[in-house]
């Protein structure tokens, strides 16, 4: 099974999970999250895929997600809407993520991916 992996090259996380992924044997294509940013189309899929609330893509630990004062709109937004603002900038979607033919995984959680991936 061959996954798809969102992940910003800096971020440690990433470098991290991206090593746990190699280390287990997973399959993964990887794409860079703000050179290749997530559309609307594809957020809004990966959401009702993984089971989570919307604020899980969000990267409310981000200077963006500060700067724009996210905490304060985000309550008031639709799904839709911000479907639309986190693919206006690959730094506000939480990282990495891992997307399966049925899953979607925001964030490393190691114990998460395990379960999903059947590693």
């Amino acid at each position: 099974m061959s996954i798809l992996f969102l992940e910003y090259p800096k971020c440690s996380t990433c470098k991290k999970a991206k090593e746990w992924l190699r280390v287990q044997g997973v399959d993964f294509e990887s794409r860079h999250i703000v050179e290749e940013n997530p559309t609307a189309e594809e957020l809004s899929s990966w959401h009702k895929k993984s089971g989570f609330g919307i604020k899980r893509f969000i990267n409310t630990s981000g200077m963006k997600y500060r700067e724009m004062q996210l905490k304060d709109k985000l309550p008031d937004m639709s799904d839709e809407e911000v479907y639309d603002l986190l693919a206006s900038d690959g730094m506000l979607v939480k990282r990495p993520i891992i997307v399966g033919k049925d899953f979607a995984l925001p964030g490393f959680k190691e114990a998460e991916w395990k379960e999903k991936l059947k590693v």
